[in-house]
């Protein structure tokens, strides 16, 4: 099995702003592979599909950002995913607008969401794709965050979400991180 978790926070006043780029990549996802990700099961929207005999969840935690772990926990103990079997996505200001960065294990690297999954699996050894959406110049890291892409910075996004979502196929189809790495980052 393998579960693919996009972090964002749940609501249409947050659909488009940069903390949500993990739900926007989801989505892509889903439409890709024809799934809709509405069930609606432990703290999470999910979706699941076959591909290549293998089942591949999509989720999109419903707790927001910062409790994005209960979610997550709940459905890996549940179905008996293992850490190794789960991607998260995520948003990373310290990367350029659109960039792309697998990742094995590390910290949460000040992300909340991440801090509360690593805290609720108690082990930071989970993959993870990260999402560039810079840091900010003048604002509010959390006004920042829950604001939509400028119209100069949406082509960027655009194009990473489209590669990012390749990049998760290649994972889906049986590519291994270290190969991800070594192609997408």
């Amino acid at each position: 099995m393998k579960m693919i978790i996009g972090l964002g926070n749940p609501g249409s006043q947050y659909a488009k702003t940069k903390h949500n780029i993990g739900f926007m990549m989801i989505d892509e996802l889903a439409s890709r592979l024809n799934v809709a990700v509405t069930k609606h099961e432990f703290d999470a929207a999910t979706g699941t599909t076959m591909v290549n005999g293998e089942k591949v969840f999509l989720v999109k935690p419903q707790t927001f950002m910062n409790t994005s772990g209960r979610a997550v926990g709940q459905l890996m103990a549940y179905y008996q995913i293992q850490p190794d079997e789960i991607m998260v996505v995520q948003d990373d200001m310290d990367m350029p607008m659109g960039q792309l960065r697998f990742r094995t294990q590390g910290s949460a690297g000040g992300h909340n969401g991440i801090k509360d999954i690593i805290n609720v699996l108690g082990t930071k050894e989970f993959g993870r794709l990260k999402i560039g959406i810079q840091h900010p110049k003048k604002q509010k890291v959390v006004d920042w965050v829950l604001t939509p892409f400028s119209s100069t910075d949406q082509p960027l996004i655009d194009e990473g979400i489209t590669t990012g979502a390749n990049a998760l196929e290649d994972w889906i189809g049986g590519s291994s991180l270290p190969d991800l790495m070594n192609k997408y980052n």
